[in-house]
């Protein structure tokens, strides 16, 4: 993903409410498959990471980062921004490279 690419998503996700929360337990599987049935509605969502969770914001980046054709747009703070193109009917249109 080009940088104007994730600039562009930036900008989509400025308005965004987080969804999907990070809390004391972890990414545990329940946690990814919320990701992931956010990600197959909307394709670009928020998530926010709770103060009591064992994971740093990296270290949940980099877990995200590529599972299941995921992209991390954004890291602020304690909240993630994830993008995935929907495989059949995409909403989101990306600029050209």
């Amino acid at each position: 993903m080009t940088g104007q690419q994730k600039r562009y998503l930036r900008g989509l996700a400025h308005a965004l409410k987080p969804v999907v929360n990070i809390g004391k337990s972890g990414l545990t599987d329940e946690a990814f498959k919320q990701i992931g049935a956010r990600l197959l509605t909307n394709e670009l969502i928020k998530v926010k990471m709770m103060e009591n969770s064992p994971l740093s914001q990296k270290e949940c980046a980099d877990k995200l980062d590529g599972h299941k054709e995921v992209a991390v747009v954004q890291v602020i703070g304690k909240t993630l921004v994830l993008y995935r193109t929907h495989p059949e009917e995409p909403v989101i249109t990306l600029p050209e490279e």
